[in-house]
């Protein structure tokens, strides 16, 4: 469960102003059909967080507990840095919905999110907790609680969010997942 709860805080605040995040603002803005968008997301993010834990869950694994610890203390620590720069919405409203909103959502997101900052959190969150399932569908919740509401309220939810105070939140909570591996605080089951 500790997993699940951490999984979904971290994911949740590091979605905040992410720019998957404002690929759903602009989805929603543009085709004006909710349901889709947030199916196309929920799925597209189960798929590609499914695949980080089981790469996470692997390097856990391969790598062994001493040097995991470093890594991963090492890690938390780049991505608290990380989540201090901001994302950029640069060419993320060029695909047009050939297959439906739904489809377009689903590959939009998934392509998206390869690599971003939730993404290689998922890696790290499923090297350091088990059950596997319960990181992906942590940070899968994660990801839906910061992204459902930015479908339904729109533009008008990011100008009013205070986006650095956000940011410097969910540093801080990276910062310290990454000193508490390098402390040995917690385990890596």
């Amino acid at each position: 469960m500790e997993g699940f709860l951490v999984s979904t805080g971290v994911v949740a605040l590091a979605e905040i102003g992410d720019k998957t995040q404002l690929l759903a603002l602009l989805l929603a803005a543009k085709y004006r059909k909710p349901v889709p968008i947030i199916l196309g997301i929920l799925v597209a993010t189960l798929l590609n967080h499914a695949v980080a834990g089981a790469v996470g869950a692997w390097l856990a694994v391969a790598i062994g507990p001493a040097a995991m610890r470093w890594i991963l203390g090492l890690s938390f620590i780049a991505m608290a840095v990380w989540m201090l720069v901001p994302d950029k919405t640069e060419g993320l409203d060029e695909a047009p919905p050939r297959f439906g909103v739904f489809i377009a959502t689903l590959v939009a997101f998934f392509v998206v999110e390869i690599g971003d900052k939730t993404q290689i959190a998922t890696v790290a969150l499923a090297a350091k907790y088990t059950p596997l399932a319960g990181v992906v569908l942590g940070t899968t919740f994660g990801m839906m609680l910061a992204n459902v509401p930015a479908v339904l309220l729109g533009e008008v939810a990011a100008r009013k969010l205070p986006m650095k105070l956000v940011h410097g939140i969910a540093a801080a909570v990276f910062l310290l997942l990454g000193i508490a591996a390098l402390l040995g605080i917690g385990s890596l089951d």
